[in-house]
């Protein structure tokens, strides 16, 4: 499941849970990202770039500015995938 290579990243989920308060800009994220993971902006747009292709992420054009937002389609594919190895397991 390709899916686990995308999230295998820490930069990725993080990316992730700051979009799951809703939608943010490219530059927004990448403030926050370049800050915590001391990484530069070509790296930022990379990991922008596999989200939206592997379809965790949409991305509209405002004006001047990219707005990202999670697509939760593969999350809940992954959650479906896990749910067989939760069987009566509390989370």
């Amino acid at each position: 499941m390709r899916a686990f290579d995308v999230l295998g990243d820490p930069v990725r989920r993080r990316i992730l849970e700051l979009l799951a308060d809703g939608e943010r800009s490219a530059g927004e994220l990448g403030a926050v990202v370049q800050a915590e993971f001391g990484i530069s902006q070509p790296a930022v747009s990379q990991h922008l770039r596999v989200l939206r292709e592997n379809g965790f992420a949409t991305v509209r054009v405002d004006g001047a500015r990219r707005l990202y937002a999670v697509d939760p389609a593969p999350l809940a594919e992954i959650d479906r995938w896990l749910t067989r190895y939760r069987k009566d397991q509390p989370l």
